[in-house]
């Protein structure tokens, strides 16, 4: 079901889910991803989350993709392909996550305080014990974290 607000017009529709979709972008430094906190006054507050949000109208995803990271972290990214698509826990998004390789050698994030309050570059296996945080993106973490303690081939 569509939204009948003026923002909504914006909002580019999932063909499969009838979801709007938004980005998620988990942000990769060495052997760390870029867990962002989620602000007072922002949806679901203190949450670890990879850096996630809408489209702006005509933008592609992986242009949402780096202009989120660039906005909420001041970090300039290059975005690689979709790796997987989900719903949001509240199925008011489905969510298009990304993974993006961190540009430059500078990790120090400058943060959008209205948007994020706090960002951790962790491993996978730290994030996947930091709370609060979605079951998907714990999901995430955890299976992360399990590829990194195979042996490598």
């Amino acid at each position: 079901m569509q939204r009948s607000t003026p923002a909504a017009a914006a909002e580019i529709i999932d063909p499969e889910s009838g979801l709007p979709l938004a980005v998620c972008v988990v942000v990769g430094h060495g052997d760390r991803t870029l867990l962002v906190r989620r602000a007072p006054g922002r949806p679901a507050p203190g949450y670890w989350t990879p850096v996630t949000g809408k489209l702006e109208p005509g933008e592609t995803l992986a242009e949402a993709a780096v202009r989120e990271v660039l906005e909420e972290t001041g970090l300039a990214v290059a975005v690689g392909p979709e790796v997987q698509r989900g719903p949001t826990s509240n199925h008011a998004y489905q969510l298009v996550w990304f993974r993006a390789a961190l540009l430059g050698d500078d990790p120090t994030p400058t943060l959008a305080r209205d948007e994020v309050d706090a960002a951790r570059w962790v491993t996978p296996a730290e994030a996947a014990t930091m709370t609060p945080m979605f079951p998907a993106t714990r999901a995430w973490f955890e299976a992360e974290a399990r590829e990194a303690e195979r042996p490598a081939r």
